[in-house]
């Protein structure tokens, strides 16, 4: 017996769920709503379009409507805003955007993938600003293209300093604009923590991004271009992008009365059914749970979404699955360097209260008598008392992804801190060392766990000195010269 599936939305995460469900089923009618032109695009390619490192356009489009819904012979309709969801008689009323009929479709199965909007802050001045942006989907992505290719403004001021705001000001700078980047924090990207950014936003000032930390913008003049920032500073520029960060789109579901969770977003179960167990719900809509503590987070990524699509299809065609929460492995350019994460940082921890080690080593990406090799640096957090692997971060020129994602793996398969150490990865010299940086790290961390060895973390040394400690600095003369810290003597 075929049933009626409805997809509210698509992307990564409702065109994950519908053609995983095709495939596991041939008899059931599936239908999928999308309120704008397109079902699937390269989300995370949007601001290398704008920089035109990736120059065609088309390349961005993973399947159109009639591509997909000929494929997998479902029913594609954009342009087709679901206006509410009634759970009673299981239909969603349906706005027709381009003729303004509303239609009611009716659901056995129900999946929501209305993904997350960009925060718009209550700025003064901000809605009489002209050339202000935000990036969220195609028409965003055409618009700010646009906007550069015709005007050709001569510098841009990004609000927010997260992924999505870090990648905007390298593409703009790579179209040539001046750029300032404003962050009320003290630090960009926040998912690493303070000592592990500091040479990615040195690396940003060397390639022309002007940051301004610890600013937040109080008001916006001249119809956009000029922003008064928290200092008294001001900025003229000729456009705004808007990058502070999203929220869910829950609203739909919010009318509907199903349960919400931390931020406004969709709370789920672990087979990703919403508080009504015939409506699912899947990617940056959604509640999910820290994977290493368990508390309840967002975390709007692509792979997430994905994944998620496809466990809801399993369930809705009766597979056992769990979703047991994310990690939130991340990973960014800035301009020629590399900044990864995942799991939790210092900061999570510290917010926790969850007691943690913490090692930093500064490995080569490759064999140093290999041309080419740079530093990585690289953390590791864990629980000295069992091992447990809390999270990592690597910043380099190049080899960081890989270390995040080995260490992402050895998380999610249960193992170790020493454990890394005894992980065989491909080696020879222009890809790594006979001990790999991931090796390394499992060597120190099995130190301070065996008792061999004890670490002071960098803030604490200014203190350490102060109370008599002695730092003894073992670089060679010129090497100090570059700098030191005060009060460390030198090694003879």
């Amino acid at each position: 017996m075929s049933r009626n599936i409805v997809i509210v939305g698509g992307v990564a995460g409702g065109a994950s769920a519908a053609a995983r469900l095709r495939r596991l089923n041939e008899e059931d009618h599936i239908l999928m709503l999308e309120r704008g032109d397109h079902i699937s695009f390269a989300n995370c390619g949007l601001p290398y379009y704008i920089g035109e490192t990736i120059q065609n356009r088309d390349k961005l489009f993973l399947q159109t409507p009639q591509s997909m819904g000929k494929r997998f012979n479902m029913d594609i309709r954009v342009r087709s805003e679901v206006m509410s969801i009634d759970r009673d008689t299981k239909h969603v009323k349906v706005k027709q955007l381009d003729s303004g009929e509303e239609i009611q479709y009716p659901y056995d199965v129900l999946i929501l993938s209305t993904g997350a909007r960009p925060i718009i802050p209550e700025i003064p001045g901000l809605a009489e600003a002209s050339s202000v942006f935000t990036l969220r989907n195609i028409p965003d992505t055409d618009r700010i293209k646009a906007f550069v290719d015709k005007q050709k403004p001569a510098h841009a001021t990004i609000i927010g300093g997260g992924f999505i705001g870090v990648e905007m000001a390298e593409n703009l700078r790579e179209r040539g604009m001046n750029v300032t980047l404003v962050e009320r924090n003290g630090q960009i990207l926040g998912p690493l923590d303070p000592e592990m950014v500091k040479p990615v936003e040195q690396h940003m000032r060397m390639n022309g991004v002007e940051l301004a930390l610890n600013e937040s913008v109080v008001e916006i003049k001249e119809h956009g271009r000029n922003v008064v920032l928290s200092s008294g500073n001001r900025i003229q520029t000729d456009m705004i992008l808007l990058a502070i960060g999203v929220v869910p789109e829950s609203e739909l579901a919010s009318a509907a009365g199903l349960e919400l969770g931390v931020r406004g977003a969709i709370r789920v179960n672990a087979q990703l059914q919403t508080s009504d167990p015939s409506i699912y719900a899947v990617g940056d809509t959604i509640e999910v749970k820290d994977r290493i503590q368990g508390f309840e987070t967002t975390v709007p990524l692509a792979w997430g979404a994905n994944r998620q699509g496809r466990l809801a299809a399993d369930h809705i065609n009766g597979r056992q699955i769990s979703y047991l929460g994310a990690f939130g492995t991340a990973i960014v350019k800035v301009f020629n360097m590399t900044a990864a994460v995942t799991g939790n940082s210092e900061k999570a921890l510290r917010k926790q209260g969850v007691p943690f080690e913490a090692i930093h080593i500064h490995p080569s990406s490759h064999a140093g008598y290999y041309p080419g090799a740079s530093p990585i640096s690289l953390k590791l957090l864990f629980d000295k008392k069992n091992g447990t692997i809390y999270g990592a971060q690597a910043v380099g020129a190049d080899g960081a992804d890989k270390r995040i994602d080995v260490i992402a793996t050895a998380m999610r398969g249960g193992l170790k801190a020493w454990d890394l150490a005894d992980i065989e990865l491909a080696y020879a010299p222009p890809f790594s060392s006979a001990k790999d940086p991931v090796n390394m790290a499992g060597y120190v961390a099995s130190n301070i766990i065996d008792g061999l060895a004890e670490t002071i973390q960098w803030h604490e040394v200014n203190s350490y000195v102060q109370s008599g400690g002695l730092l003894i600095d073992v670089r060679d003369a010129i090497e100090r010269e570059a700098g030191f810290i005060p009060g460390s003597v030198i090694f003879h």
